[in-house]
Order: C-alpha cells, then structure tokens, then sequence
C-alpha cells in the first residue's frame, strides 16, 4: 500500500453507488467510499474534504475516501485481518462508524459486524479477537474495555449479569454493555448485578 495522496479537496462532480467523482482542478478521481461517508458528502457541484487511502496493485490504483482520519484508520486496520478485503472492509465501516466499531470489538459484540455484507461468522470473530487491543487504543471508551475485559475473565459477574439482563430485555449488547460501563462506574465494583440492572434501565431511558 502506498500513500501516494493521502487527502483530496475539490468539487464533487459525480457519484455511484459506492463512488464519488471528485474534480481536483480538472482532473476527475474516482473515490471508493463507505455508504455512511457518501451519505454525509454535499451534493454535486459543492466542495468536499476526502481522507485518501491509495491501494496499489500491480495491476491497478484506487482510491478509498473517507469521512475523517480514524475512519480511514479503521479501514487500515480491517484490512490487515485475514479474509477481509477492501470490499468487506467497506461493507463494515457502512453500518458501523469508527466509534461504534471500536465499542463492538470492545465488547466482543459479534451479532453487530456480522450486519455488515460479506462479514461471516468466521471472519466477526477474527475481527473481534484481532482488533482487540487496537480497539482500546483507537480510543474505544476506557469503561468499555475494562467491562469487556471484565466480562471475559467472568469478574466481576455482577457487570457480566447484569448486560446479559438488559440484552434479554431487548437492548443490543452495545447499549447495554454501554449503560453498564457507565452506571459501574457510579455505583462501584461493589453493586450487585440488581443494582446495576436498575440503573443501567434509568440511564438507557434518560
């Protein structure tokens, strides 16, 4: 991979289904992009603001575009995961931003990448175990990765109880894990798993 051109401004002259024309004084790039990052870009004819990964091939050149620096981060760093490629890669970043993403790996949360096109079972759980320790430092909420990591050494099962209560009651794992981290934090690492259950409720209808 090189890093030919890392950032493009110019006008948007065209876009695709999973592509954007962007004219850079009279030259017309073709930019592959995530369907949240062409979502947020301005219509044809207004200036927009790229992040560029340039993948070469020997055979080919393209150009991913993307929202921001830690979105094109992410992708980077899907891409070093065996058996995703820019296509999955993208496909993830599409139904999950770089925050949520950080948060799913934090919190192991398979069922959310799987929602991505192409991401199989096999390939979430890579993911999830690959990208572990870069979730944290990709700036995945602290709280979240010391519930994560609480939830996995089984201690305290209070945190562990009570996520798997609300996820039962209908909240996705991310919410959940996300209003536990939160109200732990509050409450101590003394709290039962009632305690926590009834303000992990309270903050999750706030």
């Amino acid at each position: 991979m090189g890093s030919m051109i890392g950032r493009l401004k110019g006008i948007i002259d065209g876009y695709g289904e999973d592509w954007v024309l962007v004219d850079v004084g009279g030259v017309g790039y073709h930019v592959q992009c995530s369907s949240r990052t062409l979502a947020a870009l301005p219509p044809v004819g207004e200036a927009a603001v790229l992040a560029i990964e340039t993948y070469v091939r020997e055979d080919q050149i393209r150009l991913f575009g993307f929202a921001n620096d830690a979105e094109r981060d992410w992708f980077r760093l899907l891409l070093l995961v065996q058996g995703v490629g820019t296509k999955v890669a993208l496909a993830i970043l599409s139904v999950l931003g770089g925050e949520e993403l950080a948060r799913a790996i934090a919190l192991q949360d398979k069922a959310s990448i799987s929602r991505a096109q192409g991401v199989g079972p096999r390939v979430a759980v890579r993911i999830l175990n690959e990208l572990k320790d870069k979730a944290v430092r990709m700036g995945a909420d602290t709280s979240l990765a010391q519930v994560s990591v609480q939830m996995e050494t089984g201690a305290p099962s209070a945190v562990a109880d009570a996520v798997s209560a609300l996820v039962n009651l209908g909240y996705a794992q991310m919410q959940a894990g996300a209003a536990i981290a939160k109200v732990q934090a509050k409450a101590g690492d003394d709290a039962g798993a009632a305690e926590l259950i009834r303000l992990g409720l309270k903050e999750l209808s706030s």
